[in-house]
């Protein structure tokens, strides 16, 4: 993993300060260079299916004397909740450890921390993540807590109420924010009535949070025959098969299962929305259109695609909008792509009187990567960039066994881990083009502005008749 640390740190580092030195700077003539691309050490994983249907992954890791877990519960996330309730899931994951049939929310804290670690949960689109760590010498005994949160969760009375006081106020600062309406909107204009468009914290899904629901969910959503438990660090898989068939091997499923999540849609119909935010002094910017799933044949390219458009500091809007127009502070793009679908967007926030330009400026960015070839050094730079977060983010063990879960949901094999690298470095220019063309077309991109009316509306007219709206 050392080799993999300084190539890794080697890339960003270069390609830092390429981006701090500004689009027209040039490095030394005399430096030397890229060393040769080196090959991601993918560790062996073993892998075993419990008699109950649960997936366990065991990744023994040198280093330091630390284990940790990830359980994923595929279909338990956020495309789970009531079409009123949007943002219920998160909020289910968040009181998963605040409360088991052994433990108070204080019991299991000070428990993970006597265990030399911690534990936690989280939800997204596709699923429910329930992790922790600890030394590898309580390797056993944090599995054992991690199967009592996920299994056994009381959500006791004071904890829910807590936790929906909290939320209360968390969606009141949010709804304060022209990103968040904007990202809300986009999704509804993308995806229309499928799940995905209905991830954000809504006030249903604060109003449904009771201890009765909250049991009823995770009797429907939790099962062993949904999920996968990622194992890494110093452990050996022998050992960790135990533990995990001590903790988990009497788990088992009631009710019928919910079901996979259906296809999002591949397109939709452009839609422009237009969110009034009186004497806002600017603009929140949104574009974008449905995509493809992370299992599609696409995905590879026009992630890279997506990185060349918006993903970085030197990707092409950020240099347009930013440090050659100096409309915005950043201005980003790229692919998100779940298990069902993805979506490709673009976003700003710029000052009222550059709102139309900006837009301008968006719509030109789109254009170009549909038509014309990137150049060669470009494309090499963002390989080079993305390979390089990319080794940088899976070096800890931790991370390893999220991304493992996280490819997992959405549809991706545990091979994976070691395709990315060299998926991503084949890609042609061609490939890219064609990415372009296929789904940054600016003819079908939504697009949402949240600003004051007074102000932008008329610079807006160019782009299509937009919906003005409330929210």
């Amino acid at each position: 993993m050392k080799k993999i640390s300084v190539l890794a740190f080697a890339v960003a580092t270069l390609l830092a300060g390429s981006a701090i030195a500004g689009p027209k700077a040039e490095l030394p003539k005399d430096l030397p260079p890229f060393a040769p691309d080196r090959p991601l050490p993918v560790p062996k994983i073993e892998k075993k299916t419990l008699a109950n249907g649960l997936e366990v992954w065991v990744v023994p890791r040198d280093g330091l004397p630390r284990v940790d877990a990830v359980l994923a519960v595929r279909g338990a996330g956020l495309t789970a909740d009531a079409p009123d309730a949007s943002g219920f899931a998160g909020l289910l994951a968040g009181l998963l450890s605040e409360g088991t049939q052994k433990r108070s929310s204080r019991e299991i804290a000070e428990t993970a921390q006597g265990l030399g670690g911690s534990v936690g949960a989280g939800a997204s689109a596709d699923g429910i993540s329930v992790y922790g760590n600890a030394l590898a010498s309580r390797a056993s005994d944090m599995l054992a807590l991690l199967a009592e949160i996920a299994r056994m969760p009381s959500f006791p009375e004071n904890e829910v109420r807590l936790a929906q006081a909290n939320a209360a106020q968390g969606l009141k600062a949010q709804e304060a924010q022209p990103g968040f309406k904007a990202e809300r909107a986009l999704s509804q204009a993308i995806f229309g009535e499928h799940p995905y468009a209905r991830t954000t914290l809504s006030e249903g899904g604060i109003a449904a949070l009771t201890p009765a629901a909250l049991k009823a969910a995770h009797a429907a959503r939790f099962r062993p025959d949904r999920s996968l438990l990622v194992v890494t660090g110093r452990i050996a898989p022998a050992e960790a098969f135990r533990a995990v068939e001590a903790a988990f091997g009497d788990w088992r499923a009631s009710g019928a299962s919910l079901g996979e999540t259906a296809p999002a849609p591949r397109s939709a119909a452009p839609k422009f929305v237009l969110i009034d935010r009186p004497g806002s002094v600017q603009s929140a910017i949104r574009l974008g259109r449905p995509a493809v799933p992370a299992t599609d044949a696409d995905y590879i390219p026009l992630q890279l695609a997506g990185t060349v458009l918006g993903g970085s500091f030197s990707s092409r809007l950020m240099q347009n909008l930013r440090e050659d127009k100096g409309y915005t502070y950043g201005a980003r793009g790229g692919l998100s792509a779940m298990r069902a679908g993805g979506r490709v967007t673009a976003s700003a926030d710029v000052r009222n009187e550059v709102t139309g330009a900006a837009l301008k400026e968006f719509v030109a960015e789109f254009a170009r990567m549909g038509s014309e070839p990137v150049p060669a050094k470009e494309l090499d730079d963002t390989k080079r960039y993305v390979a390089g977060g990319y080794l940088i983010n899976n070096q800890m063990q931790g991370a390893v066994a999220a991304t493992l879960a996280s490819n997992w949901l959405a549809g991706l094999p545990a091979e994976f881990l070691g395709q990315y690298v060299p998926k991503i470095r084949a890609v042609q220019a061609a490939q890219v083009q064609a990415m372009g063309a296929k789904y940054f077309d600016p003819k079908a991109m939504s697009i949402v502005v949240v600003g004051d009316p007074k102000a932008v509306a008329e610079q807006l007219k160019a782009f299509g008749t937009f919906e003005q709206r409330d929210r």
